[in-house]
């Protein structure tokens, strides 16, 4: 009786239930004679917005300004037909391609993905490889030839060769060896030596993750096989993962044309500094200030943005990995300097129910995705209402002859191609289509009977049949990929869009970039500055030369050529302005022009000689200082005057009745 009464229930609701919900296929607002439906901006809404918090009503209004500017942008590009332009279509359609790939993975070998992503994500590896570069398309007999390459390079390891030894020598990667400088256009870099660094799940590609996770420390392996080639595979270690890090560092950068900046000029100023620093980290934050090179960091701390084991090089990682939370370490020699590193946390790795979600996202768009394709095809037989015709399809391709053999297939007299083979839903494939198919696909195949390449065809033209029919009808059967596609529809006609009117528009219009800052160059303003001479002396014989020069009362042109003219080692000589809060030693000299200061490094021989020259108040920036800043502010005001004639030309009106319920809706 319970169960009568709760259908009888729900019959009598279903009505009303959706009289109530009926509100939400009508106009929220209406852009020209384009109407948009209270569900539709709905959807969007929640897909940017709602994370199970509580959403009050003026985030919905904001939302719905946004929502309306952007449809007003896409409707303008739709009427100006740049939705019709080759370039368009080729992205879109590229773009809809990969979103498309995870609806065509099967779900049972995904979980396995899943769960085995999961498990790695446990451990960060390091690991070496020897690559042998082979196309995933290259005959057998170049095929084979790498794969020997590649064994004979394992051989040569097991034999006692050094792995970097053969890397140097054998590896298609050329991050393995040194590069050389190139005046103007790029630094020394130093080979890895066929070391890869730190990494975890996700990665690498597929097949070589496996192939690590797989191995055993210090285990040389045979030829593995990737889209790239054959890769020889050690692994070096296998951590706990660390997962996001959040770390700081005094960062000291290598210039080998600089004595100053040496190697082992720096060292000993990195291990000075080391010794200087309070082991509790009290005066970690003013010794960053006053000597890293890192100036982006230096403003807070020395901190980094949250990085992986794989966004940083791998003497970095490896001393991470030693410390504890707000522990500091050792100078640490990298390739582009050496670095104290102050460890500030890391997060590990959630629990799987955490993690879930996230991982089967990758797994679906990573190349692991490949899962079997009958096994795909089987599903969508079944969800598409696959019919085949067996007796129509056997008596055709009993009519196939040697032609198809071949690669001239000719069509037998008297072949009804209009018979159908198959069917996917209300779809029909005839004999005509299969014809088309082999005409665009057949190749000679003399090592082949008629019969047997015919069914390789066939079986081939039913995969591809019911991948395009599932293709055709995604939108309609996933509600949450039709959203997702159109976002992308309409953000790939924005973005063109808005190069033409706003981001070219303003590079172009010089005259009106130099107007716009004319008009608003009080906005863009220097705090209270000094201009000083800055002498660096490194040198102890030209110490007592460089503190006569800055008492004399000369331009800092003249000490410059003095400097150069009597041949002073070790000075450098600047004329910088500082703001409150850029140098340590300027914030601590007296702001008054003529003041001259020495300070004496208390980590390295290094002399500062500072003399103010001028105290300047507050005072607008030169439009070269700010050029930057005023063309992105003359592109926000282009774009505002832009929104403001397409409100014009698309009037827009919003139905209030509408928006309150989507408001309501949100309590």
């Amino acid at each position: 009786m319970k169960t009568v009464r709760s259908l009888l229930l729900l019959v009598i609701l279903t009505p009303s239930l959706l009289f109530a919900q009926g509100w939400k296929n009508k106009t929220l607002v209406q852009i020209g004679d384009k109407a948009i439906s209270a569900k539709e901006f709905m959807e969007v809404y929640e897909k940017n917005n709602v994370n199970s918090e509580v959403i009050d009503k003026k985030s919905v209004d904001e939302y719905l300004d946004m929502y309306t500017i952007f449809k007003l942008k896409v409707l303008e590009a739709e009427n100006l037909k740049m939705d019709t332009l080759p370039k368009f279509i080729k992205e879109y359609k590229n773009y809809r391609q990969q979103l498309a790939k995870p609806y065509f993975s099967n779900d049972a070998a995904t979980e396995m993905l899943v769960e085995e992503a999961y498990d790695r994500m446990q451990y960060d590896v390091n690991a070496s490889h020897i690559l042998i570069k082979c196309d995933p398309h290259a005959v057998p007999a170049d095929t084979i030839k790498a794969y020997n390459k590649a064994l004979e390079a394992r051989n040569r390891i097991l034999k006692g060769e050094d792995f970097g030894d053969v890397a140097v020598e054998l590896s298609d990667d050329p991050s393995a060896r040194d590069i050389a400088a190139i005046p103007g256009k790029q630094r020394a870099y130093k080979g890895n030596r066929g070391t890869l660094g730190y990494f975890t799940a996700f990665d690498m590609v597929y097949p070589f993750e496996s192939a690590v996770y797989n191995a055993k420390i210090d285990e040389v392996s045979m030829p593995v096989r990737t889209d790239f080639g054959y890769h020889i595979i050690k692994l070096n270690s296998k951590t706990p993962a660390c997962g996001t890090i959040r770390a700081a560092h005094i960062f000291l950068h290598i210039d080998e044309t600089d004595p100053m900046k040496s190697d082992s000029a720096l060292r000993e100023k990195a291990f000075n500094i080391y010794k200087e620093l309070d082991k509790d980290g009290k005066n970690w934050e003013s010794m960053v200030k006053k000597y890293s090179d890192d100036k982006g960091s230096a403003q807070h701390g020395g901190q980094l943005n949250p990085f992986r084991v794989s966004q940083i090089v791998p003497e970095f990682i490896t001393a991470i990995k030693q410390l504890k939370e707000n522990e500091i370490s050792e100078p640490v020699r990298t390739n582009y300097g050496y670095h104290i590193i102050r460890l500030i946390g890391e997060s590990g790795v959630r629990s799987f129910e955490e993690e879930k979600d996230n991982i089967t996202k990758r797994v679906e768009k990573d190349m692991r995705a490949k899962v079997s394709d009958e096994q795909v095809l089987r599903r969508l037989k079944k969800d598409n209402k696959f019919k085949e015709y067996t007796k129509v399809k056997d008596a055709f391709i009993a009519t196939i002859d040697t032609t198809l053999q071949e690669g001239k297939y000719v069509v037998a007299e008297g072949v009804d191609t209009n018979k159908t083979l198959f069917k996917f839903g209300k779809q029909q494939y005839k004999i005509a289509d299969f014809i088309k198919y082999i005409e665009e696909h057949q190749q000679a195949q003399p090592f082949m009977s008629a019969g047997s390449y015919a069914y390789q065809l066939y079986d081939e033209f039913l995969k591809d049949s019911a991948f395009s029919y599932e293709d055709a009808h995604l939108e309609e059967k996933h509600p949450d990929f039709k959203l997702l596609v159109q976002e992308y529809h309409d953000g790939i006609l924005l973005f063109d869009l808005m190069d033409k009117q706003v981001w070219k528009k303003a590079e172009l219009d010089t005259a009106g970039i130099k107007q716009y800052y004319d008009n608003h160059k009080d906005d863009y303003m220097w705090g209270k500055r000094v201009k000083t001479i800055l002498i660096t002396v490194n040198n102890d014989e030209s110490l007592a030369r460089a503190e006569e020069l800055i008492n004399m009362n000369i331009p800092v042109d003249s000490i410059k050529a003095i400097v150069k003219a009597e041949g002073l080692k070790g000075i450098k000589v600047r004329s910088p302005f500082f703001q409150q809060g850029d140098d340590v030693d300027i914030d601590e000299t007296e702001w008054k022009a003529g003041t001259i200061r020495v300070i004496p490094s208390t980590v390295d021989k290094t002399t500062k000689l500072v003399k103010i020259l001028e105290v300047r108040e507050p005072e607008p920036k030169t439009y070269k200082e700010t050029r930057g800043v005023i063309i992105s502010a003359y592109q926000a005001k282009l774009e505002d005057d832009w929104v403001k004639e397409l409100k014009a030309k698309y009037p827009v009106t919003i139905n209030e009745k509408v928006l309150n319920k989507v408001k309501k809706s949100y309590k």
